[in-house]
């Protein structure tokens, strides 16, 4: 139990750490929420001194973190510096849409990618092959940010399939697309692998279908190597969900962050980065958990 306690304390540290990094490289760009008024005109400068006044930015930065820092504690992330509004609704109201299109796209590239390497396995006189090695090659050499604006182009200017924004199919198959990539290759290799295990021969021995053989006795034996590249899927989800968001015009948590950067608002900002950062550390305890229910041999070795 403190045990626990104690592992859970150090990943609320770590999302407190990385709250206070955001908080330092926000403030290290010249201005504030205030020259975004003074850009447009609206204020004079005596309204837009009263303004910093108002909204706390005439505090020390030590002061302003641990302000917010306290209240962030308690669920209050604050209010909107340019919309009054309180933070906590804006990310409520933007984090469906980011879970829709990472779930949607997270479930694509799994079923894709765990599919592709158990059926090149699975048949190998069937030319999947050189399409895992392709598929995984594209997820390397070419960005989801150059496919998304590629497909614009395609279906959106060219062929006038779907619209450009506020769409969502475009953007899940193109994180599908990257995640399979990255795994279906090492997938495969595992596999190939585990097909030289003396069960596999008992498999085949009694006479089961290559196809059952290898999804029902090897890949639950193969799960490991997926789970290991949950990092490198997690980072590309986050970047690839980010990055959709803005490209299609969709109202999730990456289009809320970019125009609270160009609006220096600073609450949603270190609201909207704390929020990935909560999801990335309980997606972290979840692959340990996983990792180590596929293979026992790790809690034996750290039972923490």
């Amino acid at each position: 139990m403190k045990r626990t306690a104690a592992f859970a304390l150090r990943q609320g540290a770590k999302v407190l750490c990385i709250a206070f990094v955001i908080f330092l490289l926000v403030r290290a760009v010249p201005g504030d929420v205030t020259d975004f008024y003074a850009a447009r005109g609206d204020y004079d400068a005596a309204q837009l001194e009263a303004m910093r006044v108002s909204l706390g930015l005439d505090a020390s930065l030590p002061q302003q973190f641990g302000r917010w820092a306290w209240h962030a504690l308690h669920g209050d992330m604050g209010e909107s510096m340019r919309f009054g509004a309180p933070v906590g609704d804006m990310i409520a109201n933007a984090l469906p849409t980011s879970l829709v299109l990472s779930g949607g796209g997270l479930a694509l590239g799994l079923l894709l990618g765990v599919t592709l390497a158990v059926a090149g396995l699975a048949f190998p006189r069937s030319r999947i092959g050189p399409w895992i090695e392709s598929l995984n090659l594209w997820s390397i050499a070419v960005p989801t940010f150059c496919l998304g604006i590629l497909c614009i182009l395609v279906f959106s200017v060219w062929l006038k399939w779907l619209p450009i924004r506020g769409q969502m199919f475009l953007p899940i198959v193109i994180i599908g697309i990257d995640i399979a990539g990255q795994i279906v290759k090492p997938l495969y290799e595992e596999l190939k692998e585990t097909a030289q295990a003396a069960f596999v021969r008992t498999a085949h021995a009694k006479g089961l279908s290559r196809w059952r053989v290898a999804w029902r006795h090897m890949l639950p034996n193969s799960l490991s190597v997926v789970v290991a590249l949950s990092g490198v899927i997690l980072g590309g989800l986050i970047g690839g969900t980010l990055t959709m968001e803005a490209l299609f015009g969709l109202p999730g948590i990456g289009s809320l962050t970019l125009d609270a950067i160009r609006g220096r608002d600073y609450p949603v900002i270190q609201a909207a980065v704390v929020t990935l950062a909560a999801f990335v550390v309980l997606i972290n305890l979840l692959t340990v958990a996983m990792h180590r229910k596929i293979d026992p041999r790790l809690a034996r070795a750290n039972p923490e």
